[in-house]
């Protein structure tokens, strides 16, 4: 007993013990709403496993075979491992103010800034790449932070493996890679052992570790003539004509950090270009220019979110040093103001961001104003519900023949995920990497259309009849009750398939 409890009393163990803390508080407020529409596209992937997919790398719809495994059509079950994946970096944040010098205090200063960012929050309630992306990000951080203090050049090997993981997840991992490469060039003529590192034989066998890592994704890519890049072009300028980008600047102060906590941030990138920060200025460049590198290319702002983690450790590290130098009264103030500025943080993230607000209520209003996730999580058990009203209410004798053919990927995800409880067959959908899976061998001519405008329909069917409204209980107005509330049954497909379905991919 005695060696376990001075474990847990030690650094590490009490950042272990935050981390624990930290995914008890979101499993026992996680899936009280549904499964968002981003879930259900994921989960449609993950039972269709590939070494790469329209919308994103492998890894995340690989997470989410793991957990309808390990959990079954769960949400608190799915979004576990989100959560543990954003509880490792709360760990990794402590760890990174160690290595700058900082003692327990600073640790746990860093450990909990990190645990109360917006971004974190966020991605706790919701199975996306976005988590797991967070997670390789600051890993990779961390490695570079182990590099730089031990000066051991093995340590190109692990950071490989981080970049490979995040290549896997998600494709911004590239700019970090950018970014770091800029910033090895830039310390480098300054810095003769970074500039040493530039010919290390290490050095270029993290880099084929990170290629080798990624070659499967690569090949799939090259086998579908690089679709991900024409999907990543058309959502890109979606995203600029809907004016998302323009938030880049003002949102890195209040998604990828929490505004309060902001002077800790200014803190840790002071820092790496003061005399004292020499050592880690490396760090210092790798952020600027993947800021730069994101801000002209319109990136959207949380993409930068992983490099905010080692600015609030070395800012938790500069901010203990410096009050260690006040008097003991204007320690005790400082002290007090920068819990309190945590404690704010963490009560407005967990209140806006996590879904424990009733459906309807003051709160839930407001956390509507911030972001839509919470309203994307309604009404998909009653989608699919209806649908099955309407597909059981055919006759017999036609519904052998009749298919279910669906807008966009959360209908498709809902109906794949829940529709087999309702004995519904697979959904025809036209959407990322469901276009590849085709339609069905028996050309259905009798179809449950879901998410099309009527000239969609007028083209391309003899005739269709509303048979049902999408609507969810609460009243909720989210895209779909609000952009295809109505359901309908349409005859005879004008086309042949074979000449359909070259027409009917598209990316969402």
């Amino acid at each position: 007993m005695g060696p376990v409890y001075a474990r847990l009393r030690s650094d590490a163990g009490i950042l272990l013990l935050l981390a624990m803390v930290f995914v008890a508080l979101h499993v026992a407020t996680s899936g009280p709403y549904g499964f968002h529409r981003d879930e259900l596209a994921t989960l449609d992937d993950a039972r269709h496993l590939d070494w790469g997919f329209v919308a994103y790398p492998p890894l995340t719809p690989a997470a989410g075979r793991l957990a309808l495994e390990l959990f079954g059509i769960s949400t608190l079950g799915i979004r576990t491992l989100p959560i543990v994946a954003l509880a490792l970096v709360v760990v990794l944040s402590g760890l990174m103010a160690r290595e700058f010098g900082g003692s327990r205090r600073a640790q746990i200063l860093s450990a909990l800034s990190v645990a109360v960012i917006p971004i974190v929050t966020i991605q706790t309630t919701v199975l996306q790449y976005v988590s797991f992306d967070y997670l390789w990000g600051v890993l990779l951080t961390y490695l570079l932070l182990r590099l730089l203090n031990t000066e051991e050049l093995r340590w190109w090997l692990p950071i490989g493996a981080a970049i490979g993981l995040g290549m896997l997840t998600k494709y911004t991992m590239a700019f970090f890679v950018i970014g770091l490469v800029g910033a090895l060039l830039v310390t480098g003529a300054f810095e003769k052992k970074i500039r040493s590192q530039l010919l290390s034989p290490w050095l270029w066998a993290g880099a084929a570790v990170s290629l080798l890592m990624f070659v499967p994704n690569l090949i799939w890519q090259m086998q579908q003539h690089f679709v991900s890049l024409d999907m990543l072009r058309h959502i890109h300028a979606r995203d600029v004509g809907q004016g998302r980008a323009r938030g880049f600047l003002p949102e890195q102060l209040y998604v990828c950090v929490s505004a309060s906590l902001s002077p800790l941030v200014f803190m840790g990138l002071w820092f790496f270009f003061t005399d004292r920060g020499r050592k880690y200025r490396l760090l210092g460049w790798m952020f600027v220019l993947t800021f730069l590198l994101f801000l002209v290319a319109q990136g959207r702002s949380y993409y930068l979110g992983p490099l905010y983690p080692i600015l609030l450790a070395a800012g938790s590290v500069v901010w203990e040093r410096w009050i260690a130098a006040r008097t003991r009264t204007w320690v005790l103030a400082m002290q007090g103001v920068t819990w309190l500025l945590v404690a704010s943080s963490a009560f407005l993230s967990f209140a806006l961001f996590t879904p424990i607000a009733p459906i309807n209520s003051a709160l839930w209003n407001a956390t509507g104003q911030l972001q839509d996730n919470f309203r994307e999580e309604i009404g998909w058990t009653d989608l699919v519900a209806t649908v099955a009203r309407v597909y059981h209410s055919i006759p017999a004798s036609e519904r052998a023949g009749t298919g279910i053919i669906v807008g966009n990927y959360g209908e498709a995800g809902a109906i794949n995920l829940l529709g087999p409880h309702y004995g519904l067959p697979p959904v025809i959908s036209g959407t990322n990497s469901a276009w590849y899976r085709s339609y069905p061998q028996n050309n259905p001519q009798t179809l449950i259309a879901i998410g099309f405008k009527d000239d969609f329909r007028q083209e391309h069917f003899e005739r269709c009849e509303l048979v049902a409204h999408n609507t969810n209980p609460f009243g909720v107005i989210n895209e779909e009750s609000r952009d295809h509330p109505d359901i309908y049954l349409c005859h005879h497909l004008l086309q042949p398939w074979p000449e359909f379905w070259p027409h009917f991919q598209w990316f969402g």
